[in-house]
């Protein structure tokens, strides 16, 4: 079966092409939003070929696609403190600085807009999360074989916790969260995670530490 168009990675000459395309949809959805996405106007302002753009991307919500997974593939690396909480209070740090940049913070906005009712935007959009959870669950991982955490924590769920208030708050008033928000969605996920509300696996590993 053959890819879906965006999904293929360029090599050597084509992929200075697909880096300017991708930032020139990056930023029509930072400024005007997932609606003003035009792959004849993207091609004008990459200064590509429109037929370039058609064939390589075959629509915006392939475009979308490639974007967000150029996204994550470009993403910091998880921060490593030595402590389950250290770390995902610099998860919380990193969320709340992506959601406060004037650019990404928009991008943001129009792409969870745009995947309410495009069901490709909102499996790229899936696949952009689950790449970048995949990234910080080793740190609940490590954490749980420190005995920092409950055996059988779920560490998918943790990160997830971490991130979910954050946006939430950027979505609801329009604001990106602050500092203290993101250190009160870290202490949350970590207290929630030490008291076995993530624990999914087997009972019988026995109950984890006790909160201090």
């Amino acid at each position: 079966m053959p890819a879906e168009p965006g999904t293929v990675r360029p090599g050597g000459r084509t992929a200075r092409v697909r880096a300017a395309v991708l930032r020139a949809a990056g930023d029509v959805l930072a400024e005007q939003g997932f609606d003003r996405l035009d792959l004849a106007d993207i091609a004008r302002r990459a200064e590509v070929g429109k037929t370039t753009v058609y064939r390589r991307w075959g629509s915006v919500t392939g475009l979308v696609a490639d974007l967000l997974a150029d996204m994550a593939e470009q993403s910091l690396p998880r921060t490593e403190t030595g402590s389950v909480l250290g770390d995902l209070t610099a998860n919380a740090d990193l969320v709340r600085r992506t959601l406060a940049d004037p650019r990404q913070g928009p991008l943001f906005r129009a792409v969870i807009a745009a995947a309410a009712c495009d069901a490709r935007t909102a499996r790229a959009l899936r696949r952009f999360y689950d790449v970048r959870v995949a990234e910080w669950a080793p740190c609940v991982e490590q954490g749980v074989a420190r005995g920092e955490l409950p055996a059988g924590t779920d560490a998918a769920a943790v990160v997830r916790a971490v991130s979910a208030p954050l946006y939430y708050t950027l979505l609801t008033t329009g604001e990106a969260p602050d500092a203290a928000a993101a250190d009160r969605a870290a202490r949350a996920a970590f207290a929630a995670a030490v008291a076995g509300v993530y624990v999914t696996g087997d009972p019988a590993a026995g109950p984890g530490p006790s909160p201090a």
